[in-house]
C-alpha cells in the first residue's frame, strides 16, 4: 500500500470561536475538518471540566485538520490570526495518509 506524507493540524479552541475558525478554514481551501468536543484539561490557570457549565460557550473545540505539506502555513496563518486574541492552541504534526486526492 502506497503512503503519502501530510500535515495534521490541530486546533483547540473556545466553543464560540469554532464558527469563526471553521469558516476561515473553508475559505482558505481546507477540503475537510473534524470537530471534537473538548470535556476538560489542565493548562496555566489549572485543571478545567464542563462540568457545571449552563452553556458550551465556556467549553472548548477541538478542529482537527489533515492538509498537505504545502497547505500548511495557509492553515497556520488562518488558525493563528484567530487563536492569538482567544484561549487555544495549535500543533501540527507528521501524518500519513492512504488516500492523497482528498486532502
Amino acid at each position: 500500500m502506497n503512503v503519502h506524507k501530510a500535515k495534521r493540524v490541530e486546533i483547540i479552541i473556545e466553543a464560540p470561536m469554532q464558527s469563526r475558525l471553521t469558516k476561515a478554514l473553508d475559505a482558505g481551501g481546507v477540503s475537510g475538518y473534524t470537530l471534537l468536543p473538548v470535556m476538560g484539561g489542565s493548562g496555566r490557570s489549572g485543571p478545567w471540566t464542563v462540568d457545571g457549565q449552563i452553556s458550551s460557550a465556556g467549553g472548548m473545540v477541538h478542529v482537527l485538520c489533515i492538509v498537505k505539506e504545502d497547505n500548511v502555513d495557509t492553515i497556520l496563518d488562518i488558525a493563528f490570526g484567530i487563536v492569538e486574541r482567544h484561549l487555544g492552541i495549535v500543533s501540527v504534526s507528521d501524518c500519513e495518509v492512504i488516500r492523497p486526492e482528498r486532502f
